[in-house]
């Protein structure tokens, strides 16, 4: 096995649908969604929970939908009589105790199989950080990742729906804000802290792969907010690998000579 081959950080540590699962409740309109069929006692569809919280009937049909895949909402089709095509009823699934409010176990993250997987990750991260090529190989790895999700990405969205359902199902709690995506959330953020020449070098490498143009993530412009730069394809910038340098500048006083 060359070096190259190796398995990267994300799958030696439990793979894609592994991160979804535990990310499903990351997004914080996902979780009052989730909250609104809880307190409903009659199933609710998606214009009824878009008009409760405030949402488009899309979003709140995307928050669903993610739910259902979670196993954390049920849906019908309604039975009553009306002209068109039947009410899609969601309901909640029965609360479980082995499911806590973030989407875990009840041992919650510090159980032992995840204390276990985090060291695992994060001692793969850190010796990936030790060499030349880290922040290249694992742009590569970013990119290698994409693969993880060939069935559960609609490919018959535009290249921009894709990256979002990625970025969701992943746990980033995206937002689409003019030219950028705000990401909110990072289900690897003490990572990322830690070796963002890796972590972030990753991501750059995973929305790279499903992006139609140019893209530049900017890690940590916020303390708990990463921002993903979308370029025009009518005006290409120059694509530099490199990440982000997120440490702070070097205030002290130059050395006398």
């Amino acid at each position: 096995m060359t070096r190259d081959d190796a398995p990267s950080p994300v799958t030696a540590a439990g793979g894609a649908d592994e991160i979804r699962d535990r990310a499903a409740l990351t997004s914080r309109a996902r979780r009052e969604v989730l909250d609104a069929l809880r307190a409903s006692p009659v199933p609710l569809d998606a214009a009824a929970v878009a008009d409760t919280l405030g949402l488009h009937v899309t979003t709140a049909r995307f928050h669903l939908d993610h739910l259902v895949d979670a196993g954390l909402a049920g849906r019908a089709t309604g039975n009553e009589k009306r002209r068109g095509r039947p009410r899609i009823l969601y309901s909640p699934i029965a609360y479980s105790p082995a499911i806590d409010h973030r989407g875990s176990d009840s041992r919650g993250f510090d159980s032992p199989e995840h204390e276990a997987r985090d060291q695992l990750l994060d001692l793969l991260i850190a010796g990936l950080a030790d060499t030349s090529d880290g922040p290249a190989r694992a742009i590569r790895a970013g990119r290698r990742w994409v693969d993880g999700f060939t069935a559960v990405v609609d490919h018959s969205a535009d290249a921009g729906a894709r990256l979002l359902g990625v970025l969701d199902r992943l746990g980033f709690d995206p937002l689409v804000d003019e030219h950028d995506i705000r990401l909110r959330a990072c289900p690897f953020r003490a990572s990322a802290r830690a070796h963002p020449e890796v972590v972030c070098s990753v991501h750059q490498g995973l929305v790279e792969q499903l992006s139609d143009t140019t893209v530049t993530l900017l890690p940590f412009v916020e303390p708990e907010l990463c921002l993903i730069r979308l370029d025009s394809a009518d005006d290409p910038q120059p694509t530099d690998t490199r990440p982000i340098d997120t440490r702070p500048p070097d205030t002290r006083a130059p050395a006398a000579p």
